[in-house]
């Protein structure tokens, strides 16, 4: 990877439905040598998939929390894992060091839902405490992080 697959993977940031015109347009490329680093990019790993953010308040999806679910024991964890995975209101997973084992990031429709989804969560075996902090507000939330332009290497 180098600068200009940088610049390219910075316009699909902003907006990965824009065509390989208008990113050759802004970094100064063709559109055949961009759509041929998009594909290397994809084909390279770097580039995982592309996908669309929605509103969840205006899809009624008021309440976002963090819940910190602690288990038992290890062995519970692939249990765990498979219910977590095939809950829809569960939107990240992330298996963690500290007092907890993981941490889930959780949307619903309104406490009444996230009380529902507590005590599902509360009932899968193995699960034996959990934490839940309400988010107030989201200040930033990013898909990726980019490495800076210093750390890139040319050919």
């Amino acid at each position: 990877m180098d600068h200009i697959d940088l610049e390219i993977l910075k316009c699909l940031q902003e907006n990965a439905r824009q065509k390989a015109s208008n990113i050759s347009q802004t970094i100064n490329l063709s559109v055949s040598a961009v759509t041929e680093r998009i594909k290397k990019l994809e084909q390279s790993g770097i580039i995982e998939g592309y996908t669309a953010s929605f509103n969840q308040k205006k899809l009624g999806n008021d309440m976002c929390a963090f819940m910190e679910v602690s288990l038992e024991h290890p062995k519970y964890y692939d249990n765990f894992t498979k219910c977590i995975a095939e809950n829809k209101n569960v939107t990240s997973c992330y298996y963690i060091t500290g007092d907890f084992d993981f941490m889930l990031r959780v949307l619903t429709d309104s406490s009444e839902g996230l009380e529902q989804l507590h005590r599902r969560i509360k009932s899968i075996e193995g699960v034996c405490s959990t934490k839940t902090h309400f988010v107030l507000s989201t200040v930033k939330q990013e898909v990726s992080v980019l490495p800076d332009e210093d750390t890139i290497e040319e050919p």
